[in-house]
């Protein structure tokens, strides 16, 4: 699993890197006004204590406790700041420079991630990438299949 985390991020190109490696329970829902109910980001549901990574460089602005709920806001040098809450501990400090896939905390049973432009929420959706895994034939002769090529990463928008 650590192999595979630090591949992630030589291998991200353009897009972000998933913080958590969960489903996603709850989509992104926009709010129809500043203060309409929505849902401004995605939600996990991870196993407690489960790594969460930065999903790009940054820098920390953020790492404290709102209302009762720990967050991490990092400024990305695209113009976006990622939010990552309901964590259970954050491993970071407000001015720590992270690189892509550096863990900035744990979870709780939930993990909230969000994606703003200025002050304005977006789907994180789009940006996040997937590992695209290249198809290979297998030996039928009993011979030793080759190893794999390495996955890429991809992603449905350009951040």
């Amino acid at each position: 699993m650590i192999g595979i985390v630090a591949s992630l991020a030589l291998l991200t190109g353009n897009c972000y890197q998933p913080p958590v490696t969960s489903p996603i329970v709850d989509q992104f829902r926009a709010p129809a006004c500043s203060y309409c109910p929505g849902n401004r980001g995605l939600e996990y549901q991870p196993p407690a204590g489960s790594r969460v990574v930065a999903a790009a460089a940054g820098i920390v602005r953020f790492s404290g406790v709102v209302a009762g709920v720990r967050y991490v806001v990092i400024e990305h040098g695209d113009g976006r700041s990622a939010t990552y809450g309901r964590l259970a501990a954050a491993g970071v400090a407000v001015g720590t420079r992270v690189r892509q896939g550096d863990v900035v905390g744990s979870t709780t049973d939930r993990f909230y991630f969000g994606l703003r432009v200025g002050d304005r929420y977006v789907d994180p959706a789009p940006f996040l990438g997937a590992l695209r895994y290249r198809p290979r034939l297998v030996p039928v002769d009993g011979s030793a299949a080759r190893p794999p090529p390495p996955p890429t990463m991809a992603c449905a928008a350009s951040p």
